[in-house]
């Protein structure tokens, strides 16, 4: 079957843009073909700097002709009913409809829509001047005299279709003057002569001839590799960086791997603010000694050129450059050294966070308060966690920082470490941003976890207390990280902390509704750990039966419930006694709706008749008790092993008593040892949430 190749040949495309232009021309086209009645077998679309391409195998050379019957109106139905008819079916007089009969619903119209199977090369050359038209590129522009607008000038097309064993069409059409063609440029330097390509398989190879890889995932491996085999050879090992290396493989289409020094004297500086440094000016990897762990005085850098010097010049000229750019980053370290980080508080109290919540050095003091009211929880010493939480934000108006604001937290535990400051006031600076993603690490030092969790729940119950929540898939102060944070700090660390507890007192000191405030936050916090919950593999039905039981503010405990609950209801006696609450519930329903009261009261002995309910009665006796004393331990498995007991008792019970005696009295004892069994179970969980 023929297969169809596209190019879209321009000036250079920013690295960031190309992956995902590459994905919206596969979708964008393929889609289009597909809605026309063109199938196909596989497609894939590339990206270099100066080209999108996409090769669609398996097209057929037409699209199958249609056949399709609209049911329309009744005949007699209205001319306004009978004129959409038309129009959606393109008729142009209901003469042109059939008449058939339904002898329920009488005589109806039907159209008779049929379309006839169109060449791939009119397809192709109708949907696609639309869809480089409206390109969603994130920023266009307009040049010359045309309408066209791409995210640089655009200046060549190719477009062909053919099968395999025959010479391939042109796919002939016209954007803006561009006529669509079977000719391309390879390299800027090294193969900017126009040439002929036929289909994909030509295409590439030309295109390696003309020093132009395609494919960005080997332009990354050629570099990747490169680099390292160059830094084991110094003796070094490469630094790794994959966000790094996905943007230097677009900035190239023939990748030369090269190998530049910087003075050793720089080497004083951070590690981290050597390779930012590099990272951010020169897009250059940096190389790292394995016997100390620290970074060597070597950088890699990818060139697109082939140099008749062996890159010497290139080389030189990145020296040069991160020359400058390091001594700028020593000038920033040396000079943050000689301030101490409590010489920078005063100059927090001009920066605002947030109009609604005061400034920087305000929220400083918040910290202070709630990391050291928080410590003993966590573990740690309340002195230390008010004065890490004090110098937590110092470093926010360094040189280094401002310079590189990624680098904030970090570099408060160099100048921290600098200043003679204990190592958990150190690690606490650092850590108490985490963590920032769900693939960081959570805080693990107790002076470091007290001031991660100040600064979240200070976060959380500031904005919720000026009412700015998220809403939908807005949270501009990304709020949902920070509760999930929390979640994760407690749970990884086994805290045991009442949130309602904390943060109603932040809440009411802002002049909120402390109470109404603080469980809206709260349930704010249950629709976040369902989320963890279920991304760890936890049920969410079991999740909601817990939550159900209100004021579940412990989050730890909240967790351990869960999957107690879960381990229950894994077994034969979970199954066989839900079943049993959930028939209890069923009848209990339809006579409270029916009385239009709840069954209430405890259930009296000499109404018993029958063995069954007596036995019910003692077992759930025995079981409340058990429940109740398991609960009051925080043993959850024990609570639900007490409920357990009641498996074989509730069984018998369905088995051996009719519910609804005639006798009103003898019906209502036993209603109400229905609602006993509702009770009991309602100490564990909401089992009315729990599916099955």
């Amino acid at each position: 079957m023929p297969d169809l190749l596209l190019e879209l040949f321009s000036e250079e495309i920013p690295a960031r843009m190309q992956r995902r232009a590459a994905d919206d021309l596969k979708s964008l086209v393929t889609n289009a073909l597909v809605e026309a009645g063109l199938t196909y077998e596989g497609a894939k679309a590339f990206a270099t700097p100066r080209r999108l391409a996409l090769h669609i195998a398996g097209l057929p050379v037409a699209s199958k002709a249609t056949r399709e019957e609209r049911k329309g109106p009744r005949v007699g139905s209205p001319a306004q009913a009978l004129e959409g008819f038309l129009r959606g079916a393109g008729l142009s007089s209901i003469e042109e409809a059939t008449i058939q009969s339904d002898p329920k619903k009488g005589e109806f119209y039907i159209a008779v829509i049929e379309k006839p199977g169109r060449p791939a090369e009119q397809i192709i050359a109708e949907v696609m001047p639309g869809i480089i038209r409206n390109f969603p590129w994130p920023k266009s522009m307009r040049w010359g005299s045309g309408t066209l607008r791409w995210v640089r000038p655009l200046k060549s097309i190719v477009a062909t279709f053919g099968p395999e064993t025959e010479e391939p069409e042109v796919i002939a059409f016209d954007i803006d003057g561009i006529t669509a063609g079977n000719t391309t440029r390879g390299h800027r330097f090294h193969g900017n002569e126009t040439f002929t390509v036929r289909r994909f398989d030509d295409y590439m190879t030309k295109l390696e001839k003309q020093k132009v890889i395609l494919d960005a995932d080997r332009r990354k491996d050629v570099i990747v590799h490169d680099a390292r085999d160059q830094a084991m050879a110094l003796g070094l090992e490469l630094v790794e960086d994959e966000g790094l290396l996905e943007e230097v493989a677009g900035l190239v289409e023939w990748p030369v791997v090269l190998t530049g020094s910087f003075d050793e004297a720089f080497l004083s500086i951070p590690d981290e603010c050597i390779r930012l440094t590099i990272r951010a000016n020169q897009k250059c990897f940096v190389l790292r000694n394995p016997a100390t762990g620290r970074l060597a005085n070597r950088f890699v850098l990818t060139s697109n050129l082939i140099a008749a010097d062996g890159g010497k010049t290139i080389i030189a000229g990145n020296e040069k450059v991160i020359r400058a750019r390091l001594s700028d980053a020593r000038f920033f370290w040396e000079t943050d050294l000689k301030t101490r980080l409590e010489d920078n508080l005063p100059k927090l109290d001009s920066i605002v966070f947030h109009e609604k919540l005061g400034s920087q050095g305000e929220r400083v003091k918040r910290l202070e308060a709630l990391a050291a009211e928080l410590a003993p929880s966590c573990g740690a010493d309340a002195d230390e966690a008010r004065r890490a939480a004090r110098l937590a934000k110092a470093d926010l108006v360094s040189g280094m920082v401002g310079e590189f604001p990624e680098l904030q937290g970090l570099m408060g535990r160099y100048y921290a470490t600098h200043q003679g400051e204990s190592a958990a006031v150190a690690t606490a600076i650092e850590d108490h941003y985490r963590p920032q993603g769900p693939s960081d690490h959570v805080p693990a030092n107790p002076v470091a976890i007290a001031v991660a969790l100040a600064d979240k729940l200070d976060l959380l119950t500031g904005f919720w207390a000026i009412d700015e929540k998220p809403t939908g898939s807005k949270d501009p102060f990304a709020l949902r990280r920070a509760a999930l944070g929390v979640i994760r700090i407690i749970l990884e660390n086994k805290l045991r902390l009442r949130l309602g507890g904390i943060a109603a007192p932040q809440i009411g000191a802002r002049g909120a509704d402390a109470s109404a405030t603080t469980a809206d936050l709260l349930s704010f916090f249950a629709d976040r750990l369902k989320v963890h919950l279920k991304e760890e593999g936890a049920r969410h039905d079991l999740i909601d039966a817990v939550f159900a039981l209100g004021g579940q503010d412990d989050l730890l405990m909240v967790v351990r419930r869960v999957e107690a609950l879960g381990a229950f209801l894994a077994t034969e006696d979970g199954v066989n006694l839900l079943a049993g609450y959930k028939r209890a519930v069923n009848i209990l329903k339809a006579e409270e709706k029916k009385d239009g009261a709840a069954v209430s009261g405890r259930p009296v002995a000499s109404h018993f008749r029958e063995e069954a309910e007596i036995a019910l009665a003692s077992a759930i006796d025995t079981a409340r008790a058990a429940v109740s004393d398991a609960l009051s331990g925080e043993d959850f498995a024990a609570a639900m092993e007490a409920l357990a007991a009641l498996r074989a008792p509730v069984d018998r019970f369905f088995a051996d008593i009719l519910v609804n005696a005639d006798e009103a009295a003898l019906r209502a004892n036993r209603l109400k040892l229905l609602a006993e069994i509702r009770d009991i179970a309602g100490l564990v969980a909401d089992f009315s949430k729990v599916a099955g």
